[in-house]
């Protein structure tokens, strides 16, 4: 973020994220949630038309897929919880408010790191219904319910960020981590993921002492990480205008003009009292248990960030390739990644193809390592790698005595490092005999 942008002032941003949950059936009733392409208003029933009379009943799955997403973000769980109707007017929510989470969301906080190295604070991940969508033609408002009721979690950050780049960055990572755990397709085209950033301006005495802005205008429904940038800054130098005249902004919602480049007014921003919260009568409280916990847990797998340390101490990728590696667009082809490693491909080479050769991305592992094989020179020479092979086992003796005790799964930990010693170049079929020999 530059001085030339900021001025005096320093930044204040958070945001809020709304994901598309993907599940088979909408979150309160039966309907299918797949409604793209659909027809309008062919995917509707009671319930998500706001008829009276019907009643809401919860969608296991997409809870289940909001508390392990809110896992891997080292989100709190909340043993007890619950869903609130959120009152508000719009033709899109026809029974005239929204079933959502208030104070006793799915998730409490947790932080997830940036390329930056900061860290960006989590205050909540709540799941929620998603609104119908509005058609603007001339003068009329044309309404499709196919969307109202599907799935939607909002995960909500501290005002932390302190530059766009940063901000930028973790909505990126969150879609990427979306995708990963298959939690959602976070197809912002189409609406799954939209940010709502909420900026201020403060000067750098009040950074110091931790106050923040009295104020803050949320910029609504960004579906793209380009016009996100570009509405952070329009909207800096909007604020930072009235700032330098003596005027406070007012508290606000506004949209992004992308024609004008400008910024440009929608309503009053809400307050939570605006909404008047009460907590869901036809939904009773929900209660779970660390068996529960325990459960989820145990589904989550290895994160990208992991998996990106992984790569650079026991592969020996250069950081900028494994961080490539785990994110969009290639982070879908991470089990195909390892796959082929373990099949004795050298990891730097089949890393850049993934990267840099979308082409590859649909060959079989068979036609792909058959590639790999001629650009590549093994090196299977027995003679050769024993002195490796020793060594390696004399630098893991806790490795060692692990598979000794019966865990044979870290003997590929060890053909990591050998891999890691030869450039990637060792047989791996030729490292695990001996290796299995070794020990």
């Amino acid at each position: 973020m530059t001085k030339q942008l900021l001025g005096k002032y320093k930044l204040v941003l958070g945001l809020e994220i709304h994901m598309h949950v993907k599940t088979v059936q909408k979150m309160f009733c039966g309907c299918d949630a797949n409604f793209y392409n659909a027809e309008a208003n062919t995917y509707t029933c009671p319930t998500c038309l706001g008829l009276p009379g019907a009643l809401p009943v919860p969608n296991l799955e997409a809870i289940k897929k909001t508390q392990l997403f809110g896992l891997a973000l080292g989100c709190s769980l909340n043993k007890n919880t619950k869903f609130d109707r959120k009152h508000y007017f719009y033709p899109d929510l026809p029974k005239g408010y929204q079933i959502s989470q208030y104070q006793e969301p799915l998730c409490g906080e947790g932080r997830l790191e940036l390329s930056s190295g900061r860290f960006a604070e989590i205050e909540r991940l709540h799941l929620e219904e998603d609104t119908a969508k509005s058609f603007h033609a001339g003068d009329k408002t044309l309404v499709d319910f196919n969307k109202s009721g599907v799935p939607l979690m909002e995960l909500v950050t501290k005002p932390c960020f302190t530059t766009v780049e940063d901000a930028v960055d973790f909505c990126k990572k969150i879609r990427d981590l979306v995708r990963f755990l298959n939690i959602g397709d976070a197809d912002m085209e189409k609406g799954q993921l939209r940010i709502e950033p909420n900026i201020s301006l403060r000067t750098a005495e009040m950074e110091e002492a931790g106050d923040l802005p009295k104020y803050k205008v949320e910029i609504k429904n960004i579906n793209s990480f380009k016009f996100m940038e570009k509405a952070v800054r329009a909207e800096i130098k909007r604020q930072r205008k009235l700032l330098e005249t003596g005027e406070t902004p007012v508290q606000e919602n506004r949209g992004y003009d992308e024609y004008s480049k400008t910024t440009v007014p929608q309503r009053t921003k809400e307050e939570a009292s605006d909404y008047r919260y009460f907590p869901e009568p036809d939904i009773p409280p929900m209660v779970f248990d660390e068996k529960y916990f325990a459960k989820l847990k145990a589904q989550l797998p290895e994160l990208p960030a992991e998996k990106c340390t992984r790569y650079i101490t026991e592969l020996g990728l250069d950081i900028p390739v494994a961080e490539a590696l785990t994110s969009a667009p290639v982070i879908s082809w991470l089990e195909k990644f390892e796959t082929l490693v373990n099949s004795g491909a050298d990891p730097a080479l089949v890393a850049n193809l993934l990267i840099n050769k979308p082409e590859f991305r649909g060959l079989s592992d068979e036609e792909f390592l058959s590639k790999v094989a001629d650009m590549q020179d093994r090196v299977d020479d027995v003679g050769a790698l024993e002195p490796v092979i020793e060594k390696v086992l004399a630098a893991n003796p806790d490795v060692v005595e692990s598979y000794k005790s019966g865990k044979v799964s870290v003997l590929e930990f060890l053909v990591g490092q050998v891999m890691r010693d030869t450039k990637g170049k060792a047989d791996a079929g030729v490292v695990r005999e001996l290796l299995r020999k070794g020990l």
